[in-house]
């Protein structure tokens, strides 16, 4: 992933799509946190701002539009995507922002804070994915690519107006509301979405809910979207049997067929704790796959994942 370095002030604000006047103020309708944002504020996202338009009526603006910090060429797996398009790279882009807070975010200095970006346009965008011939599309990621969703919705539907083979991906935290998802679903073709544990784990350390996440799973599923999900297991915290089991029999009313990643935590940002333990990895993975027939293990060596999957180390 590079980091690009150019602009501090974002000088392209943007309308945004979903919001609605309300008492003096705007109310952000994008995600579940349903912000009312006063003027000069930004919501809990920290990217869209309550502001006055030229004719003197307050808005809900955008501050991250077309706005880049991050774009590199990443193997498909990377997502992690493992069935779609698993030989194949794609053009990665991020940029600022997040409607979580999650104290273990790994890239929390995009996410948690204002880095430098580089504004490129929309079209610029699309035709800059769709020249890569070393790549099968574009994935908006590093970030959380559902609070940029203006310029997300305005590139994808740019790259599939040119080509609609060309592939648009998200790795997101599926924290999103229905009627903007259902409007952007018809210009993607995969997601990997992070189901990061039960109600209170989300509560309490995401600050936001489950119920949405899983609304988000469920609906681009039946949209025929391609689905992946991956769930990185903290000790203590949402590895517990009560909690897998949860995760693994909401995924299987979905579809058992569905791919669940189970990736090893980390110490990182502020959650400083011991790393998963392999034990612990090898029996949440055997406890899911008795109800999934496609499970996946990450953030460990060869050797460590043969041992979990009962596989034969190459």
């Amino acid at each position: 992933m590079t980091k690009i370095k150019q602009n501090l002030v974002p000088p392209h604000k943007r309308e945004a799509m979903f919001f609605q006047p309300e008492k003096g103020k705007v109310r952000c309708l994008l995600c579940p946190h349903y912000c009312l944002i006063e003027k000069g504020h930004v919501g809990f996202c920290g990217v869209r701002q309550c502001s006055e338009s030229e004719e003197g009526q307050l808005k809900l603006f955008t501050l991250n539009y077309g706005e880049i910090t991050s774009v590199s060429l990443d193997p498909v797996r990377k997502k992690p995507l493992y069935h779609f398009y698993p030989d194949g790279n794609i053009l990665s882009i991020g940029t600022f922002g997040c409607n979580f807070k999650c104290s273990f975010c790994q890239n929390y200095s995009i996410s948690q804070y204002r880095p430098e970006s580089q504004y490129v346009s929309a079209v610029e965008m699309a035709g800059l994915s769709l020249k890569n011939d070393n790549s099968i599309g574009l994935a908006f990621t590093y970030n959380e690519p559902s609070i940029w969703y203006e310029y997300v919705y305005d590139v994808s539907k740019e790259i599939k107006k040119r080509n609609n083979e060309h592939k648009v991906v998200l790795v997101t935290n599926g924290y999103i509301n229905e009627e903007p998802l259902k409007l952007l679903l018809p210009f993607v073709d995969a997601m990997n979405v992070d189901l990061k544990g039960d109600e209170e784990f989300y509560k309490s350390i995401c600050l936001g809910k489950m119920a949405p996440v899983i609304n988000t799973i469920r609906t681009a599923y039946k949209e025929g979207c391609h689905v992946e999900v991956t769930t990185l297991l903290i000790p203590g915290e949402n590895n517990s049997h009560t909690t897998l089991e949860l995760l693994g029999d909401f995924l299987a009313s979905v579809n058992k067929d569905i791919v669940l990643h189970l990736s090893r935590f980390f110490p990182r940002y502020k959650l400083n704790r011991p790393m998963t333990d392999i034990e612990d990895m090898k029996k949440a993975y055997e406890q899911l796959k008795e109800k999934l027939n496609n499970v996946y293990v990450g953030n460990v060596s060869d050797q460590e994942k043969a041992y979990i999957m009962g596989t034969a180390f190459m």
